[in-house]
């Protein structure tokens, strides 16, 4: 049985001269938290927002469970089961947490009525507004945030707002979500808060695309990781193999996080 989730195939990104994805080539499988780490500039965001529809690519192919999504737009990859949180938290600040959530509920792949249908089906849009706000309702429950859903997102605490757009991402019912640095600005105490929910989420059976500069959080809860440097792939293996690596000690990790040293704290 496959149990690929997501492949990229020599995939490359030039904007104009600069290349900032270079042929990359990877395999994500089913039931992993597959990390990207590099250096500032090595194209890991890049490689996402190729992935997410975000930025076309320049060549190569890209599979989802074996159908290709090359070239396809961001809504069409979210509702195929593609979820994202970005580095830059991007929510809508004058709306609530709830109502936030609710527009993840909003972009789930229906039979389209076309917009007249639509504006004149009164009692089926009620309807479909309740199941949206029932399961936005539940999604708060399951990411601890039960309490925070009539507030201004505005209002919350940083790592709040976090733990919010994740919840968002939970609503597009996703088979895998893309985490571009989610533990970047965060406490320790509210790292920890945000890790174990989305730690809850992968043992709810959603699989993780995780970039992240924290190394002890990439250490310690990786399946798989792939280290990018000037757009190249130059290493990919278990967190043991990647710290033992001389090549990726060099470029990225330096001599502190060689595997014996590695603080184990997140």
């Amino acid at each position: 049985m496959d149990d690929k989730v997501l492949e990229l195939r020599n995939l490359s990104k030039h904007f104009g001269g600069l290349v900032a994805v270079n042929d990359l080539s990877l395999t994500m499988h089913k039931r992993s938290i597959h990390a990207l780490i590099g250096p500032n500039g090595s194209g890991k965001t890049t490689t996402v927002n190729v992935i997410g529809g975000v930025t076309p690519e320049t060549s190569g192919e890209i599979f989802f469970y074996g159908e290709r999504i090359t070239g396809l737009k961001s809504f069409t990859i979210a509702n195929m089961g593609i979820g994202r949180t970005f580095q830059n938290i991007k929510l809508f600040h004058t709306m609530t947490v709830l109502e936030n959530i609710m527009v993840g509920g909003h972009a789930l792949k229906r039979e389209s009525k076309g917009i007249v249908k639509y504006l004149f089906d009164i009692p089926g849009s009620l309807q479909e507004e309740r199941m949206i706000k029932e399961k936005a309702e539940s999604v708060l429950e399951f990411i601890g945030m039960k309490d925070a859903g009539n507030r201004l997102v505005s209002s919350l605490p940083y790592g709040r707002q976090k733990v919010t757009e994740l919840g968002r991402a939970l609503m597009t019912e996703p088979k895998v979500i893309i985490l571009d640095e989610p533990a970047a600005g965060l406490n320790p105490s509210e790292r920890v808060v945000l890790i174990d929910v989305f730690m809850k989420a992968f043992e709810n059976g959603i699989d993780l695309l995780l970039i992240e500069h924290n190394m002890d959080v990439i250490m310690n809860i990786s399946t798989i990781i792939t280290v990018l440097n000037f757009g190249s792939k130059i290493a990919e293996g278990t967190a043991a193999e990647i710290q033992s690596n001389d090549e990726v000690i060099k470029a990225y990790l330096g001599r502190k996080y060689i595997r014996k040293e590695l603080h184990r704290e997140i």
